[in-house]
């Protein structure tokens, strides 16, 4: 027995250097179609994800240092306590990463954790439900740009925030048995870093600086999974996964062409919804379940980007994994439900 656990100890020991050599050998191979694919990465970051995320990285940062919290935390602590075992305070996490979209809702839930305005539990809670996709992307790039189709757009945003709420209620349970106690520590009002004249500057620079860092972390993975991406295609080796996951996709009537689009959309959500949204099907509520799935699940480079902000703190990233699946398996499921029952999102189906 002592044997068989020394040689998986060996194994996850040279498993992840020989991934790396693997893929540092790739990069040369096919070094001509992944720098075509990093500098589409980077347009996407530039044109897309800069624009719409860095403000906010900037509002939250100068918010964080205002008594705001504190008093929409007074307002809805009636609402966020009996329903998600969370103080008002964590609204503000919910709302802004309603509005914002992926990863604003770990970046202050990790911001929350680091100044002891919530417990470690409560954090971990509101990482399992508060990194949404943003309305305006799901709205504009995914049912306007992609399916061409805004009403489809309302019926994935819609059933992508039941799906986070239903998520928050069911983790209202994570380690429950701890006791959630209000640090009295804490004073809002008279925090020295709170904006004031004297500390405008300092504290607006500090916080561009701040998002600056966040939102480059943000452009490495993007870059980086493009290139992950575009390796697995041309060395085929996204055929693998896709044969699969076809035993999968025939048991549960999906057709096999959907297969390389969920497998990149898993990795990479942008490029993987992309290629859903474009796949000619007779029913168009596949694609719609599909990419509703896709929303709620996030991807593996979306994921790395969490745990890379919550790095610095002691919060665990299994909340954040278990809640994006349950996220994504019943926001689908609620689709499911509205194409079948209400007549207003029938798209010739």
């Amino acid at each position: 027995m002592k044997k068989k656990y020394f040689y998986i100890f060996k194994l996850k020991q040279f498993l992840l250097p020989l991934l790396l050599v693997t893929f540092t050998v790739c990069l040369v191979i096919f070094s001509n179609t992944n720098l075509s694919a990093a500098k589409n990465g980077l347009v996407l970051w530039a044109n897309s994800i800069v624009p719409s995320l860095f403000p906010f990285f900037v509002a939250t940062e100068l918010l964080s240092h205002t008594n705001f919290t504190y008093y929409l935390g007074k307002i809805l602590n009636k609402f966020m306590k009996p329903i998600f075992n969370i103080r008002g305070e964590g609204s503000f996490v919910l709302i802004m990463g309603i509005i914002s979209g992926y990863p604003i809702g770990a970046k202050i839930a990790a911001n929350f954790r680091q100044t002891g305005i919530c417990t470690k539990e409560e954090c971990e809670r509101l990482l399992s439900f508060t990194n949404n996709s943003g309305p305006l992307f799901i709205l504009g790039t995914v049912g306007i740009t992609m399916f061409g189709n805004s009403t489809i757009g309302i019926l994935l945003l819609i059933t992508h925030l039941l799906a986070s709420f239903t998520v928050g209620f069911i983790f209202r349970f994570w380690k429950y048995t701890v006791k959630t106690q209000d640090n009295k520590n804490i004073s809002y009002m008279d925090s020295k870093d709170d904006i004031n004249l004297s500390n405008l500057g300092g504290i607006i620079g500090s916080s561009i600086t701040n998002s600056i860092n966040t939102i480059l972390l943000i452009g490495g993975f993007v870059v980086l999974f493009s290139v992950i991406i575009s390796i697995l295609q041309t060395s085929q080796l996204i055929d693998i996964f896709t044969n699969c996951l076809n035993p999968i996709f025939h048991f549960l009537h999906i057709p096999e062409k959907f297969s390389p689009g969920f497998v990149s959309g898993v990795l990479e959500l942008t490029n993987g919804l992309n290629i859903i949204c474009n796949i000619s099907e007779k029913k168009l509520s596949i694609n719609i379940i599909m990419a509703s799935f896709l929303l709620g699940l996030g991807g593996l480079s979306i994921l790395l980007q969490v745990w890379s902000t919550i790095s610095k703190t002691d919060l665990s990233i299994k909340p954040y994994i278990l809640g994006k699946l349950l996220h994504a398996c019943i926001s689908a499921f609620y689709t499911f439900l509205f194409l079948q029952n209400f007549t207003f999102f029938n798209f010739n189906l």
